[in-house]
């Protein structure tokens, strides 16, 4: 539904490059029967946002679009207050405070449906509350649904300076976990300062040729084969491959050759062999609230950018080098 009023809002009309990204002027939102309109006070920039954006890889273009984009308002993560809600919509109410997922983020405002929000910590900023969805959902349901963590075991976080690493590290040591992360020179000590209990530089190291086994890995980077990766794991040990990074767009042969190549091993040795990608869900989002009001997990923040930088931000995050999440802000 729209209003008539104007509002202004990332738009691209074709694929490419960040610069086919434009901040224009178009009609505000109303929200629908089960919907919540946001006054969006902080989004968050994530490696879908780009792919879609380049329409790669190109198989994703029989659902989002042949020849041009079906979606055109990017940003998937939000915080910010509610101003308006749908007539069915009972969990919340104008002024609060909420934070989840929704579509078209980088705007000024946005609906989201009721179960895709919860409320935002108090102690938490809009901008520390828009970076959890994405990156959240993928580091909790891998760690806990997929790669079954029980406390006292040892994992290793592939890519743990990243938007997802940092949650992964954080979220693994709430579960009780031995936790190892991988990065580079720069990032050792963020990473060890969010909880790792060692941190292994790869400029320095390569995991897959140590002497360290680990009950799980979750790898955010993919720069291994799997077969290195099976080497360092131990004889039960489940290896978790989490999407696509932000500056690793493969071509579709080579991720259906990652894909096949996880079943097959999975099917002939001991260990596991896990694609996967995460799923919105409001449970997993009231987790993530009770940890960051707890004090477990705090996001951490890399770079901010206005609404009209979102090209920049885009660039930014393609460059593969992003310590934590990279924010647009409204405020």
């Amino acid at each position: 539904m729209k209003t008539g009023a104007l509002m202004k809002a990332i738009v691209y009309h074709r694929y490419g490059s960040p610069d086919v990204l434009k901040c224009e002027e178009i009609e505000k939102p109303a929200a629908g029967d089960d919907e919540v309109l946001i006054k969006v006070r902080a989004a968050s920039v994530n490696p879908a946002d780009a792919h879609l954006m380049k329409g790669r890889p190109y198989i994703g273009r029989l659902v989002f679009g042949l020849r041009k984009p079906k979606l055109t308002r990017p940003g998937f993560d939000v915080a910010g207050q509610v101003e308006a809600v749908g007539r069915n919509a009972t969990q919340f109410n104008p002024g609060d405070e909420v934070f989840g997922s929704c579509r078209g983020a980088f705007a000024e405002y946005a609906c989201a449906s009721e179960s895709a929000l919860v409320m935002k910590p108090d102690k938490v900023t809009f901008e520390q509350a828009a970076s959890v969805p994405v990156a959240a959902y993928t580091a909790l349901q891998g760690l806990r649904d997929k790669g079954k963590i029980q406390p006292g075991q040892k994992v290793l976080i592939n890519g743990a300076a990243g938007g997802v690493g940092t949650f992964t590290v954080q979220i693994a040591k709430s579960f009780g976990a031995d936790v190892t992360g991988v990065c580079s020179t720069n990032n050792v000590n963020m990473v060890r300062s969010i909880g790792a209990d060692r941190v292994i530089d790869y400029t320095q190291q390569d995991f897959t040729k140590g002497a360290q086994r680990y009950d799980l890995i979750f790898d955010l980077v993919s720069n291994h084969s799997l077969l290195a990766c099976r080497r360092v794991l131990n004889p039960k040990g489940i290896y978790l491959g989490a999407g696509i990074g932000p500056g690793n767009t493969p071509s579709m042969i080579g991720l259906l050759a990652r894909w096949i190549t996880a079943v097959a091993l999975s099917r002939l040795v001991g260990q596991k062999f896990v694609m996967f990608m995460a799923k919105r869900n409001q449970g997993d989002l009231a987790i993530m609230h009770e940890l960051m009001h707890a004090g477990r997990v705090t996001p951490v923040i890399d770079r901010r950018y206005r609404l009209s930088e979102v090209p920049e931000a885009m660039r930014y995050l393609e460059e593969g080098h992003a310590r934590g999440k990279v924010i647009i802000t409204l405020e």
